[in-house]
């Protein structure tokens, strides 16, 4: 289970995530406010909006992937692009643990020079890493 900031949209995951991943680029950057985003990847079949369907509003930056959010209270929940079979759900919305862990990071290239990266021991990508 999953939910927005003011809990309009609610979503069910019906399947295990299938990687997890940090994004380092500037689109997740300005959109989350922070240095990065932790996302899991998801077969689209596997995740239902249970409420708020009404509320879902997307934006689709040149040459990424349509970033889904809720227009209630602006939380940003999946990314996934018309008809795409995956989606990269946020892990920031997800109640529970979500039995996964990011295991690379990428667009390293595009990383905020005002924090560092951890020294994690994670894969780093300078573009796009979907291992």
């Amino acid at each position: 289970m999953g939910r927005c900031a003011c809990g309009g949209v609610r979503f069910a995951v019906s399947a295990p995530f299938e990687s997890a991943r940090y994004c380092h680029c500037h689109n997740c950057q300005r959109r989350t406010g922070t240095s990065s985003s932790a996302n899991a990847r998801l077969r689209a079949e596997a995740f239902e909006v249970l409420e708020g369907a009404e509320l879902l509003r997307s934006w689709q930056p040149e040459g990424g992937q349509a970033k889904w959010y809720c227009a209630g209270c602006g939380g940003h929940l999946f990314s996934r692009s018309h008809g795409a079979e995956h989606l990269f759900v946020r892990l920031g919305v997800l109640e529970g643990d979500p039995g996964i862990r990011p295991s690379y990071r990428q667009w390293i290239s595009s990383a905020a020079s005002w924090e560092d990266i951890p020294n994690d021991g994670l894969p780093r990508f300078p573009g796009p890493g979907d291992a």
